[in-house]
């Protein structure tokens, strides 16, 4: 892959459900200022985690197996594990939502699709699945370019959704939702940032994507500056959406527009027609990034498996040189949890919620990676002690960044989380002993134990209630 490509997938990565959603996700939440800090905030800290990325790829050029392979190499081969297991369970619980937010989007056409938790809905979702899951299966390299020229495609409708929304711009209504203080409370400036946060992370998933493949990369040094200048181009973008959206609407208009929003905020300015050119921007944004979360979800199982990290079953291909076995535990997975969006209460946001807080163990371990590089030296003979210093700051941000993003997940996603990882120790269990390796250093146990502990203790939350979804 060239840089272009590899940029086009950080992009596309990212660019899928969460842009259409951000509207009424921060209306409901703050105002304008509110928003510039909750961006300043989270623009700042995920460029410090796109950093991170970006010097691990010059640090660290022989680890070119996608992120998991950072908390392998930092912290054992149980951390790297997990890593993998949530960034792959992650893609899962994001590819899920995407088949909701499509059905969700067609239902404000058809009522038979509803909030995209009904058996019509099942329906279109399980056939999409299986459909991409061919695409896919006929060869990664093909469904690479397809997600090149998808990306173009989906940019458009939201560049056009910002133009004319500026062009729209009421001076007034803009004034007016500064703080939003005259339409009623919303609770200190700290609490309303705090509450967009979740969103502002679901939206930069993908920052890796250029990492996940770097082993396809035509030259290294390309993977760390198609992670900066996609991130860079996405922040752009969503803040953007997100300002634009008070220029033309009240905030508690803004926050009562059925989901994706952005549909409800352009027909607002335009016209009906604008209600069919959002939601045709809607399905080709989702369907792409749907094939990018799909290729990095096979790939996260498929590689660990060749280093001995997954069961070997995993890491076999077909005769397109795809990682299948993969891929069908993948496409599975989805269909299973989109299965369980009929007996959930809000199905759409319960999938968003949870992608996120998945995402972040990866990104903490890698981030904590980077710092400890930076502390010991490790790497960076003959580097300049300011470049050290400097990088070192980064991973630290990044660090405390991701931190502070566990702690606004809160604990009900972070149960729901050992759920997931405790069963998935079997894989590693079963991983060592068809290679006759030990399982567990002492420090290894100890994590075990409070993973399956903690798994028990959501088990328990859900079956109880204390959990509710």
């Amino acid at each position: 892959m060239s840089m272009p490509t590899l940029t086009a997938m950080v992009v596309g990565g990212m660019v899928g459900a969460g842009v259409f959603s951000l509207p009424a996700r921060f209306g409901v939440a703050t105002g304008i200022l509110g928003s510039l800090i909750a961006w300043a905030i989270a623009g700042t800290g995920m460029l410090m985690l796109a950093f991170v990325f970006q010097n691990l790829a010059v640090r660290k050029p022989e680890l070119d197996s996608g992120v998991f392979i950072y908390a392998k190499a930092g912290f054992g081969d149980y951390a790297g594990f997990n890593s993998a297991i949530g960034f792959w369970a992650s893609a899962v619980a994001g590819n899920a939502f995407y088949w909701v937010f499509i059905s969700a989007t067609l239902g404000a056409f058809f009522p038979a699709f509803g909030d995209g938790d009904t058996v019509v809905a099942l329906a279109l979702s399980t056939a999409g699945v299986w459909l991409f899951h061919y695409v896919i299966a006929r060869g990664v390299r093909d469904a690479a370019i397809i997600n090149r020229i998808v990306t173009v495609l989906k940019i458009l409708p939201i560049l056009v959704f910002i133009v004319v929304l500026l062009v729209s711009f009421d001076a007034g209504i803009f004034a007016d939702n500064w703080t939003a203080t005259g339409y009623g409370d919303l609770g200190a400036l700290n609490e309303q940032v705090r509450n967009t946060m979740i969103i502002t992370t679901f939206v930069f998933l993908g920052i890796e994507g250029a990492s996940v493949y770097s082993r396809y990369a035509k030259r290294r040094e390309d993977v760390g500056k198609a992670t900066v200048l996609g991130f860079l181009t996405v922040l752009s973008i969503f803040s953007l959406v997100t300002l634009s959206s008070y220029a033309v609407m009240t905030q508690p208009e803004i926050a009562r527009t059925r989901q994706p929003s952005m549909i409800g905020v352009f027909e607002h300015v335009v016209g009906d027609w604008g209600r069919w050119f959002i939601s045709a921007g809607v399905i080709i944004s989702v369907l792409g990034a749907y094939l990018a979360w799909t290729l990095m979800a096979a790939e996260v199982m498929y590689i660990p498996a060749h280093s001995e990290d997954f069961p070997a079953f995993l890491g076999k291909e077909n005769d397109k040189a795809t990682p299948i076995t993969a891929l069908v535990v993948t496409s599975l997975s989805v269909q299973l949890l989109l299965a369980v969006t009929l007996v959930l209460t809000d199905a759409l946001n319960f999938m968003l919620d949870l992608c996120t807080s998945l995402a972040l163990i990866p990104y903490f371990l890698a981030a904590a990676y980077a710092l400890k590089l930076g502390l010991t030296g490790d790497s960076y003979q003959g580097v300049a002690a300011r470049t050290r210093r400097k990088e070192t700051i980064i991973a630290g941000i990044a660090t405390a960044y991701t931190l502070f993003l566990f702690e606004a997940a809160g604990l009900k996603f972070l149960l729901l989380c050992s759920v997931l990882l405790a069963p998935a120790t079997l894989l590693y269990v079963k991983a060592r002993s068809e290679r006759g390796r030990r399982l567990f250093t002492p420090t290894e146990i100890v994590l075990c134990i409070l993973i399956v502990a903690a798994g028990v203790f959501g088990v328990v939350g859900l079956w109880t209630g204390f959990i509710a979804i």
